[in-house]
């Protein structure tokens, strides 16, 4: 495993939330108490504004009107659901199973997983970086998992079996997934491919498995604080059909109904810095629901931790200087790891203040 990427974070240990949603209560522990956060959204589904669904078949045979919803939904949303994307679905469903039987193990056998002290990976909660801050109602697994070189010898071969033949072939599908869709990013863009496509070959890779508990009092607490992804790309997948994930659109939170068989992707902080702002990350977040657990499984695809990341040099222009400086995505990843969740703020500290902008 490469020391750098396993240092590049660290996570104050904490509670299983899963093991504490077992026990019969009716008052969440103050703790998980966010008195603060705006509430759900509490109309039907129907009345917001649907996330774009885009046809990766339609890219693919150069449909022109699917390339426009592609790059409108990339530059206006920064999320959309990915429809006939060529995954396998037997993988697909191979891999949901595996991290609902991963949750369900007994708490003896996920201690074999729980995170070390100083340490991002493993099971437990992410982003923890003092005794008094308030916690999410979420149990998180997160890993390394491509280059595999990097992979934690602790974590990925002590994933139980078939789960991990699953995961292995589903990591390697994701990344050629991700490779695609960053393509097909230059072609809407109208710039050279490898402008981006450099920057993402021999792609960083890390999956994090989210378990969020059903709780008495959902609106109390935050199964994932608001926030924009660090990377590149995002690819999502939900094991159940619960909803929760809610993006900032517009000034009000739109909940996301996901559709079957498809991905919910994202744009992260790396690609609008790469874009100059043009493809932007936007925030999201994760709520809780009173009586059913929600399961997903987030696969993030990043710049190996050695490259300088800026705005592509054909995207800067006279009316378009550069909104971005230049930054080791190494560097980029420590200051974003080394602080709680909160909303798209890590961006502004790459961002380029003009005077009278």
């Amino acid at each position: 495993m490469d020391s750098k990427i396993a240092n590049l974070g660290t996570s104050l240990l904490v509670p299983s939330v899963h093991e504490l949603a077992k026990q019969p209560m009716t008052k969440v522990p103050e703790r998980y108490v966010h008195s603060n956060q705006d509430p759900p959204a509490e109309f039907d589904i129907i009345d917001f504004p649907q996330v774009p669904v885009i046809d990766l078949n339609k890219l693919l045979c150069e449909d022109d009107n699917e390339l426009h919803k592609f790059d409108h939904a990339c530059r206006e949303w920064g999320f959309f659901q990915l429809m006939n994307h060529g995954v396998n679905p037997s993988t697909m469903e191979n891999v949901k199973k595996g991290i609902e039987e991963f949750f369900n193990l007994p708490m003896e056998e996920k201690k074999k997983f729980w995170q070390n002290k100083g340490e991002l990976e493993g099971y437990g909660q992410n982003f923890v970086v003092s005794e008094e801050q308030k916690l999410e109602w979420a149990d998180l697994f997160y890993i390394l998992t491509l280059p595999s070189h990097v992979r934690n010898p602790r974590l990925f071969p002590s994933i139980p079996q078939p789960f991990r033949d699953a995961l292995e072939r589903y990591c390697l599908e994701l990344e050629k997934l991700c490779m695609t869709i960053i393509k097909l990013m230059t072609k809407a863009l109208k710039i050279k491919p490898n402008e981006l496509l450099e920057l993402f070959e021999d792609v960083n890779q890390g999956m994090r498995m989210n378990c969020y508990p059903p709780c008495p009092q959902p609106k109390h607490v935050i199964g994932l604080n608001p926030h924009s992804d660090a990377g590149g790309l995002t690819i999502l997948m939900q094991a159940n059909e619960i909803e929760g994930l809610e993006i900032r659109k517009d000034g009000m939170w739109v909940p996301i109904k996901p559709l079957p068989n498809a991905f919910i992707i994202n744009i992260g902080d790396i690609l609008e810095i790469l874009t100059n702002g043009i493809y932007r990350s936007i925030e999201h977040r994760a709520t809780i629901n009173s009586e059913k657990e929600r399961i997903s499984i987030a696969s993030f695809h990043g710049p190996q931790i050695n490259k300088v990341i800026g705005p592509a040099p054909s995207l800067i222009t006279s009316q378009r200087p550069a909104l971005f400086k230049s930054i080791l995505v190494e560097d980029y990843y420590k200051g974003y790891f080394s602080r709680k969740l909160k909303g798209k703020s890590y961006l502004d500290v790459v961002r380029i203040q003009y005077p009278n902008a």
